[in-house]
């Protein structure tokens, strides 16, 4: 597959890997907007949230556990945010669904 975090699972590009397991990778943003700024991936390819259909809940909720998992294990106690760009307009630039994990500093708000 020619998607970039495909990719970057599979191993043919290398990525600071953080996290794995059977269904979710996760591993550092090469554009970090925050002392931690994690991409958690579902390893199935999965376009958007918007393809996320029904039968994927279960994995979706997996992504959120993964980030509250890598938050406890990075010291984020203070907090952190989870981001899911969804759609050009929404600000998504590779098409696999993928979680935005950012902390370390404190985050303003409105985002942008």
């Amino acid at each position: 597959m020619s998607c970039l975090f495909c990719k970057i699972i599979e191993g043919t590009i290398p990525a600071q890997a953080v996290y794995q397991d059977e269904l979710a990778f996760a591993f550092s943003d090469i554009n970090p907007k925050a002392p931690v700024h994690l991409l958690i991936v579902p390893r199935e390819h999965i376009a958007s949230l918007n393809d996320a259909n029904n039968d994927k809940r279960e994995l979706l909720g997996h992504l959120l556990w993964v980030a509250a998992d890598i938050a406890e294990k990075k010291g984020l106690g203070k907090g952190y945010r989870v981001v899911v760009n969804t759609g050009e307009d929404g600000g998504q630039t590779v098409d696999h669904l993928h979680l935005h994990m950012l902390g370390g500093r404190p985050l303003t708000w409105p985002p942008g």
